[in-house]
């Protein structure tokens, strides 16, 4: 089999660059060992986070690292046989989490942030996925008055430095938008610009679908057998060898799979984290994507129910769930919101792909002709997956990119 462009993962990231392409008019084949969207794609949040512009840090401040380090927390936990392992990639994090190299970060970010529902925007008319997408926004509720005072302020350097909206929500006006939660909170910031999805799972094979319409392929392979095949790329699939001028890798937490077997040494690490849906209690619903910010979970009305969603698991990627978290919130949530039984037979468990300074890898591989690079999007790969696809698609092509991929290079890493 023959084609233009070799993508390799589908996910978000991955089904989105291969569109680009194809809408581009380039034959492209999309490669898999499980179905698109089956694997981190599947068991996000469902938010386009528009104001997604500062990213995940690690903490700074001795108590929170302590709190975290007890790892009896409800917004992260951890494996301590898999700490030194973890060790150097940590310690990474924690530099670039440093108040001024955060800032820094954030404005090196927010361009592809700032396009991410736009670039959205365009694939879901083009494949008519309207009825997945709400435009009002999501919740990020609190517990405590110094909480909310605290995120209010920072919500208002968001808006002035990026240009990011939101309302603020005391507590009587979270209650009438709320009107079946079970306790009384302190208020919230509510983010105006976000749009959310009822369904991530089908807006990703919805977006395949439009993929298989404009003449591009998905197909069941293993990336490990990436390899340079004369003056292009080959890989292995269920249908025999796929060849093409040029290759993708946007395995997300998978990447190393490829990368390491061609002498690159990328600093990725994963967030594992974890979801479970549940009925609601009969006469009763939540109305919006809500965040219980300070124990560290999510609540999202799907469309297979109301879905918690957790924070972060530090693990090995392939290490067996542990589902601690999504147990400790789950005693938490069951007392605020209207939780029934739950849906799933078992907790879903993904991971984020993640670099040490939070930022994706995203380019040309640096030592190999007509290898790219689309990988590391952390918890913002639903978010970010059509835009990075039009970055890449337009520096592939040769045409002028939308914004400056230079700060996303693999180049800025040792690879």
């Amino acid at each position: 089999m023959q084609a233009d462009v070799l993508v390799l993962g589908a996910g978000i990231v991955g089904v989105s660059l291969a569109l680009n392409l194809a809408l581009r008019g380039r034959s492209v084949l999309l490669v898999d060992r499980r179905g698109p969207g089956e694997e981190t794609s599947f068991g996000n949040a469902g938010l386009i986070q528009r104001e997604g512009v500062v990213p995940y840090g690690f903490p700074q401040d001795l108590p929170t690292i302590l709190r975290h380090g007890r790892n009896r927390s409800t917004d992260s936990a951890y494996h301590p046989r898999a700490l030194p392992g973890l060790a150097p990639f940590l310690g990474r994090y924690w530099w670039h989490s440093r108040l001024s190299s955060h800032r820094r970060i954030q404005r090196l970010y927010e361009p592809l942030i700032r396009h991410s529902l736009a670039e959205h925007g365009v694939l879901i008319d083009k494949a008519g996925a309207g009825d997945l997408i709400r435009k009002d926004g999501w919740i990020k509720a609190f517990r405590t008055a110094p909480a909310l005072e605290a995120a209010l302020r920072e919500a208002e350097r968001i808006k002035a430095e990026f240009g990011v909206n939101h309302a603020p929500l005391d507590g009587a006006g979270l209650a009438a938008r709320e009107p079946d939660l079970a306790l009384p909170l302190a208020g919230a910031v509510h983010w105006t610009d976000p749009w959310t999805i009822a369904d991530p799972h089908a807006l990703v094979a919805a977006y395949v679908r439009l993929l298989e319409a404009s003449g591009g392929r998905f197909l069941k392979g293993d990336a490990a057998t990436l390899a340079p095949a004369g003056a292009g790329w080959r890989v292995e699939t269920a249908e025999g060898t796929a060849e093409a001028g040029a290759a993708v890798i946007a395995l997300g937490p998978w990447a190393d799979v490829a990368t390491r077997k061609l002498g690159y040494r990328l600093p990725l690490a994963v967030k594992r984290g974890y979801h479970m849906h549940y009925e609601a209690q009969p006469g009763k619903r939540l109305n919006n994507w809500l965040m219980d910010a300070e124990v560290g979970y999510m609540l999202a009305p799907m469309r297979q129910g109301i879905r918690i969603t957790t924070g972060a698991e530090f693990a090995q990627r392939d290490a067996p769930q542990t589902p601690v978290q999504l147990e400790r919130v789950e005693r938490i949530a069951r007392q605020l919101a209207p939780l029934g039984e739950r849906i799933d037979p078992q907790p879903w468990m993904g991971a984020r792909p993640c670099t040490p300074d939070m930022m994706p890898i995203i380019g040309p591989a640096p030592r190999h002709k007509g290898l790219w690079f689309a990988f590391g999007h952390a918890h913002h790969g639903m978010t970010l997956g059509p835009a990075t696809g039009r970055l890449v698609a337009e520096m592939m092509l040769g045409e002028s990119p939308y914004i400056d991929p230079a700060p996303y290079a693999a180049t800025r890493f040792r690879a």
